[in-house]
């Protein structure tokens, strides 16, 4: 099988040659710029420039010869795009070593943090000394409520900084240079291509409101976040048709996002599931899927066990991280309860416990135990649990990635 036809077996529910494994292939399957060095030196690779493509979270471009050492069956979309030196600019790491950092999107440096701006010099993020990520400072229909829709999202860090492609693709050609890029990464690749969209709902509103009024806004005014939910789905349905006239021929999978849980569940009732943001993402799925020939992933951390069965029904193909860690999400039950109408992209090896603090060994012994819960009958891709931080053992990702490549009986 070619890694394209492992992954699209797997979700289909059909049992691949080995369990596809995803590494880097989105921005929630990724690894630390920090740690991304000392995993090459690890594996006897030589230095290689480290290119952090994602400003945000800190996360590095993973080259070729590391995913070709695991077997690793993905590409991000991003991937086709900033390969020339002019996207590029020299930042340093939090730890002290040098990087490449996205030159649109190039922190500045302030006293005692660095700041990411939008395009109109507003500081949408910081990064204070000793942190190793950028967080959100400014929420714009919080502290500017007359802001427009698409004011608000470009003034909005989440959504205002942007990965590869970024720029790339900006201005009157930027769909059809969209569009050459995605067929030249197909030509060239035989992994599965993940396309990145986004289409967050609960998110952008708390990204754009800050979390604890949007919350309030849900349970106290819903006429408000209906309209407010209104105008950005049809924002995003806009959006959809563009990207996928542009790459819909081109990628297999389409990412979307919304954190539904935390630790302990979902952050939101299932009623208030139903209401708010069901339809809306069936509504956006279900579109995907009649613009391409495509699967349809959401990227959902924590405890969302009570809300799958509405997920399945609003037409998900694919689920991430699942966060094993959380109450209500034990594999062994997941993939026994849902395992044959969704497919577990995730919860290969949990990320808050065993891959930062236990042996090498224990890694090893942890992924195989993950690979026989969640492999049988396919409908799973390999994944840890969300990014790989900075202060996980490299030894530790070395253990995880090739215990997942290895046979298992299953």
């Amino acid at each position: 099988m070619t890694s394209q036809q492992r992954v699209l077996t797997a979700l289909a529910h059909q049992q691949p040659d080995r369990v596809p494994i995803d590494l880097s292939g989105h921005r929630s399957s990724g690894i630390s710029a920090i740690l991304y060095p000392r995993l090459r030196a690890a594996l006897g690779l030589p230095p290689a420039p480290v290119r952090v493509y994602d400003p945000i979270q800190q996360l590095a471009i993973v080259d070729g010869d590391v995913l070709a050492r695991f077997g690793v069956d993905t590409v991000e979309l991003g991937r086709a795009f900033a390969r020339e030196e002019r996207w590029w600019a020299d930042w340093t790491l939090p730890d002290g070593s040098p990087c490449k950092m996205p030159s649109w999107a190039l922190p500045e440096r302030e006293e005692g943090r660095w700041v990411l701006r939008s395009a109109r010099g507003r500081v949408l993020g910081q990064m204070p000394d000793g942190a190793l990520y950028f967080e959100q400072v400014f929420f714009p229909l919080f502290e500017e409520p007359g802001m427009s829709l698409q004011e608000a999202l470009e003034e909005c860090m989440w959504t205002g900084v942007a990965s590869p492609p970024g720029p790339e693709v900006d201005g009157p050609h930027g769909a059809e240079l969209l569009e050459r890029g995605a067929s030249s990464l197909r030509a060239g690749t035989e992994r599965a291509i993940i396309g990145l969209f986004g289409g967050n709902l609960m998110e952008i509103g708390e990204f754009l409101f800050r979390m604890d009024n949007f919350l309030s806004m849900l349970a106290a005014e819903p006429r408000k976040a209906h309209r407010f939910l209104d105008a950005l789905t049809e924002h995003h349905l806009a959006a959809l048709e563009s990207f996928m006239g542009s790459v819909g021929a081109h990628v297999d999978v389409v990412l979307f996002g919304d954190d539904l849980g935390m630790q302990t569940g979902p952050l939101i009732s299932p009623k208030m599931y139903r209401e708010f943001f069901k339809p809306r993402h069936g509504l956006l799925w279900k579109r995907t899927k009649e613009l391409a020939p495509v699967k349809v992933m959401l990227h959902c951390c924590g405890g969302i066990r009570p809300l799958i069965p509405d997920l399945i029904e609003a037409g998900l193909d694919a689920v991430n991280p699942v966060q094993t860690s959380c109450d209500g999400m034990d594999p062994a039950e997941l993939k026994r309860e849902f395992g044959k109408d969704i497919v577990f992209w995730g919860g290969g090896c949990d990320t808050q416990e065993v891959l930062p603090s236990c042996s090498p060994e224990e890694v090893r012994r942890h992924v195989r135990d993950r690979v026989r819960i969640l492999g049988p009958g396919g409908g799973f891709v390999f994944q840890q649990v969300h990014n790989i931080l900075a202060n996980v053992p490299a030894e530790n990702v070395v253990a995880m990635l090739e215990a997942a490549s290895e046979p298992v009986e299953l």
